[in-house]
């Protein structure tokens, strides 16, 4: 009965004054906005955890792409700089580059070989010669969709035709699978004269690898190996423990050239 008599007073004093029902509604208001005021604190303190996660995903997508684009820049970087791998525009226009990343690699084993993250959808293919900056690293032996393994120059399989830069006089390198640094140029006819430091290059005389890439320099005299031939020791130009961006390189006549030979009956390299 109080409580109705309160409310019944406080209703008639409100409608008969003007003044009282301004204090009141704008008391009222006030409490109203403290009100909603924690309302929203409280809601926006349980909202904390999903604008958190929010946030950690979108800097996780930040860091990945700043990540690509470093790796971008290195690829463009390894591109400018200077390298064993510049070649005539006439012999260019012959070969196609496909940049790549070593994601595993030995240089310790008879039989070394090199894992690269491009494959088959990348434009990969088995036979295609791989290089760096430096110069020649191998040839690419299997792929799948997205990654390749690379026969290394550092494998006892391996043999690769080349020559003394700007002469005709070209052989066999070969590696014997103890230093990482050098490898053996084989079946030099004997009676050229070289001298250390010389430049060998590719010879060209295959699918693989278009002519003068640069593979290694000579560092020893002549080894006599019978009469007729020589072998020399060479100081590779690439450095197989720190390989890092390579380029594939796919021959535009590989196919037409293969045909030929097996038409030919021939038995190139």
């Amino acid at each position: 009965m109080f409580v109705l008599l309160v409310v019944a007073s406080c209703w008639m004093l409100f409608q008969k004054n003007p003044y009282q029902q301004h204090v009141f509604l704008t008391s009222a208001n006030r409490a109203s906005a403290v009100v909603y005021k924690g309302a929203g604190e409280v809601t926006s303190y349980f909202n904390l955890r999903s604008i958190n996660s929010d946030l950690q995903e979108r800097n996780a997508t930040l860091e990945m792409e700043v990540i690509n684009l470093k790796r971008q820049i290195g690829e463009y970087k390894t591109l400018l700089q200077p390298s064993g791998i510049a070649l005539p525009d006439s012999v260019a226009q012959n070969y196609e580059y496909h940049f790549a990343n070593v994601i595993n690699n030995s240089v310790t084993h008879p039989k070394n070989f090199i894992t690269i993250d491009k494959g088959r959808l990348d434009g990969i293919a088995p036979e295609m010669g791989v290089v760096d900056q430096n110069g020649v690293v191998g040839i690419v032996s299997n792929v799948s969709d997205h990654a390749s393994r690379v026969l290394s120059l550092l494998n006892s399989d391996m043999r690769l035709s080349c020559k003394v830069k700007n002469t005709d006089y070209f052989g066999s390198l070969v590696w014997h699978g103890t230093d990482p640094y050098h490898a053996t140029l084989e079946e030099m006819p004997k009676h050229v004269k070289f001298h250390r430091g010389d430049t060998i290059v590719t010879s060209g005389y295959s699918a693989v690898f278009p002519p003068g890439l640069i593979v290694g320099v000579i560092e020893s005299n002549q080894q006599a190996t019978d009469n007729n031939f020589f072998s020399l020791k060479i100081r590779l130009t690439t450095d197989f423990t720190r390989l890092g961006t390579v380029r594939a390189i796919k021959s535009k006549m590989a196919g037409e050239l293969k045909r030929l030979e097996q038409e030919g009956g021939t038995d190139n390299e």
